[in-house]
């Protein structure tokens, strides 16, 4: 399994960061222009790539766009394609690191990313009150909600699951066309537990209304149950939450914690090139800590530091060994985490050579190789 790690809650097609007079700062070198992909406008993660640009071209020589993209592959094909330099993302990362879902297919396959910094969050599963769950195993036989077409949410609830000893053929599997379908459906009575950000909306919406929910907690001190998790998503870890619907500083919830967004990129970018940009946004974090409620979890202290979705990227790395942040832990989770990019990469090799059918078919057996061949 890999390291665990505790951490407490610390507009057209593309948009050019507004520029401000660049002061100087201590020995950046960042090239004249940058394109850094993002999740659409009006997103969390595009709000803080757009607050993290703009603070960093006012410090320094260069100027910033960000691309916004609705879809995983649009925000990373970019990057591949040499179009972009950097970008926000989230768990495509993972998925595309192992080869899953839109990565399985044949033009894509397992892809060398990288992390560069990554922000602290947190993500659970909620019971509607009245199902009167205090753990996730008390969601046996229980109404579950999935969403057609979004991955991302539904490994999460598979950890969910796993923590609690749990699988999908242990619930009752409710499948929505939407994430919003679910909040609709947990209100109506359509649905018992769903995955759920704690700052959310929705999260405020189902706690206001006559159902009422209950945060089903991560004990940190559940070996057994983490790594249950971890075997699922290796980026999870626990997360004291302290803000949210029916959080608070005296009512916390062990959640888990990942990170979204991610700042990153592919192997073979320059390793200077972003040890600086991480030098940079260090020096920038003043200008845009308060863009958003959770800004200041791009602290680097923190950001820095696996678990992710993939490997970190070296020059990122350098810099946290220069700052003093990486620990001997960090390098035992990152080797563990290289090391299982190799094995993907043979695996998807081995696969190619041995498949023997059209692209058709492909994602199919590629998918009941991995089952054979790769463990989590």
């Amino acid at each position: 399994m890999l390291g665990r790690f505790v951490i407490a809650a610390p507009v057209a097609a593309t948009l050019a960061v507004g520029a401000v007079p660049a002061v100087a700062q201590d020995a950046v070198e960042l090239p004249r222009s940058m394109i850094w992909s993002a999740y659409d406008v009006g997103s969390g993660g595009y709000t803080e790539a757009s607050a993290i640009a703009n603070a960093v071209q006012g410090n320094f020589d260069t100027r910033v766009r960000v691309l916004p993209s609705g879809t995983s592959i649009g925000r990373l094909l970019p990057l591949r394609e040499g179009k972009a330099d950097y970008g926000f993302l989230s768990n495509e990362l993972f998925f595309a690191n192992e080869g899953m879902e839109e990565f399985a297919a044949p033009d894509w396959g397992p892809q060398e990313v990288r992390v560069i910094l990554g922000r602290p969050a947190s993500v659970g599963i909620i019971a509607a009150a009245d199902v009167n769950a205090e753990s996730v195993e008390d969601l046996r036989g229980k109404r579950v909600g999935f969403v057609k077409g979004n991955p991302a949410l539904n490994i999460k609830t598979d950890a969910y699951l796993a923590f609690g000893g749990l699988t999908r053929d242990d619930v009752e599997q409710v499948w929505f066309g939407s994430y919003g379908a679910l909040k609709d459906a947990i209100i109506s009575n359509q649905l018992d537990a769903m995955g759920m950000v704690p700052t959310s909306s929705f999260a405020r919406e189902i706690e206001a209304s006559a159902r009422g929910l209950t945060w089903l907690s991560f004990d940190p001190g559940n070996e057994q149950g983490w790594k249950n998790a971890t075997d699922v998503i290796s980026f999870a870890e626990p997360y004291k939450q302290t803000t949210g619907a029916g959080i608070s500083e005296e009512n916390p919830v062990w959640l888990l914690g990942y990170r979204y967004p991610m700042l990153a990129t592919y192997s073979e970018t320059d390793e200077d090139a972003v040890y600086n940009l991480v030098k940079a946004i260090d020096q920038s974090f003043d200008g845009f800590k308060d863009a958003t409620a959770d800004a200041k979890n791009w602290s680097v202290d923190h950001a820095i530091l696996p678990p992710a979705d993939a490997p970190f990227h070296e020059g990122a790395i350098r810099y946290a060994k220069e700052m003093g942040y990486w620990t001997e832990e960090a390098q035992a989770w990152q080797d563990e985490r290289l090391a299982r990019e190799d094995a993907v990469e043979a695996a998807w090799a081995e696969a190619r050579a041995a498949h023997d059918g059209s692209d058709d078919d492909w994602s199919a057996f590629w998918n009941d190789w991995r089952a054979e061949h790769l463990t989590d």
